[in-house]
């Protein structure tokens, strides 16, 4: 492995006494190596959810968020991760929260450190906790869009951007990535900060339908999913539903991940769940809120509501029919047509989670 040479300031700030753990997310040639092994064919690449976990999802790997916040998320292929105990890894978030669920089991040892909240829910006091206690380590801070530029870069094949992203803020000094350099074109003085391509292990990105052989297909903004695609060194696509490639060729405009890039491919109704799918469903406000003001009170609720959800449920059928089945499905497909201006007739008001104290108990 290449060697790098890190930003003095920031290494001091997070106080990293080994930098070799920051490398792999930057190193080019073990990725272009994973990439060049790829199955570049038409393959039948069809599998359960627990085979692509238990084959592409390795102790010490590098995973990245996809979808954006708790839009499109893979939360059902997150939660068979945690099923499955994968441990040591590094995490990059955007927001932190989905982060923050693998942290309460102990699988998380690394944190690329972004958003850390809920929307409007709140702030992920959890992660807050983890944190400090010294039950996760930050090896570095991002803005959103200083980290879709180094997924970006690793799409274009360069070395890093040259960008203005994170220059008026404190994130230089607390990520090892960066460097602040002048522009080469200008005689003026005209910091730029270097943003270097990256790189991670392995991503799942949840679509709306793909085929067989990994084609994805994505209604709405993509976000970073098709520059993770290309940087990640392995990829499992999920999917609503897995169509015939002829669908995805014929009739599928607008973001389309192509076949080559992906390592398995999993139909997964409901895979976003309890987040937003664009055109699907709606995520479910009264969970999320559950989550960030019972859960956030302290590890131990946080638990009692992570081992309900998660090592309660086997699968993401078991988690709708405890969300409310059905009903919840028919109102979560009502509420996401309104959400994109194709319903008028609904009501968008609920009963509120909020949180109850007697003798000790919150709940």
């Amino acid at each position: 492995m290449a060697k790098y040479l890190y930003n003095e300031e920031a290494v001091a700030n997070l106080r990293l006494s080994d930098t070799s753990v920051l490398d792999r997310l930057v190193d080019f040639e073990s990725a272009r190596a994973a990439h060049l092994k790829k199955e570049h064919a038409k393959k039948d690449k069809r599998m359960s959810l627990a085979e692509a976990v238990a084959t592409y999802v390795q102790d010490g790997d590098i995973m990245t968020d996809a979808g954006f916040s708790y839009v499109r998320t893979p939360h059902q292929a997150f939660n068979e991760v945690i099923r499955q105990g994968k441990k040591n890894l590094q995490m990059i978030g955007a927001p932190n929260t989905n982060q923050s669920f693998f942290i309460s089991y102990g699988l998380v040892d690394y944190s690329h450190n972004s958003y850390t909240g809920a929307e409007m829910r709140g702030i992920d006091k959890s992660y807050d906790r983890a944190l400090k206690a010294g039950k996760v380590k930050i090896l570095s801070e991002w803005s959103h869009g200083g980290v879709a530029q180094g997924f970006k870069a690793a799409q274009l094949g360069t070395p890093g951007v040259c960008s203005k992203q994170m220059l008026g803020s404190d994130l230089v000094r607390y990520n090892p990535y960066l460097q602040v350099i002048q522009n080469p074109l200008k005689k003026d003085k005209d910091p730029v900060v270097f943003v270097p391509a990256l790189y991670p292990d392995v991503a799942i990105i949840h679509c709306h339908v793909a085929d067989k052989y990994g084609n994805g297909y994505i209604y709405g903004p993509a976000v970073n999913d098709l520059a993770v695609a290309a940087a990640t060194r392995k990829l499992i696509i999920t999917a609503e539903e897995i169509v015939p490639e002829n669908d995805i060729r014929y009739n599928r405009e607008g973001q389309i991940i192509p076949f080559f890039y992906a390592d398995a491919v999993v139909e997964l109704p409901f895979g976003a769940v309890p987040g937003n799918m664009p055109g699907c469903y709606y995520w479910s406000r009264q969970w999320w809120e559950k989550i960030m003001r019972f859960g956030g009170v302290s590890d131990e609720n946080m638990m009692i509501l992570l081992n309900e959800w998660i090592m309660g449920t086997k699968n993401q059928f078991e988690f709708v029919e405890k969300l409310g089945g059905a009903k919840w499905i028919a109102e979560a497909r009502r509420q996401t047509k309104a959400a994109e201006g194709d319903n008028e007739d609904i009501d968008f008001s609920y009963e509120e989670y909020t949180l109850k104290h007697d003798s000790g108990l919150y709940y």
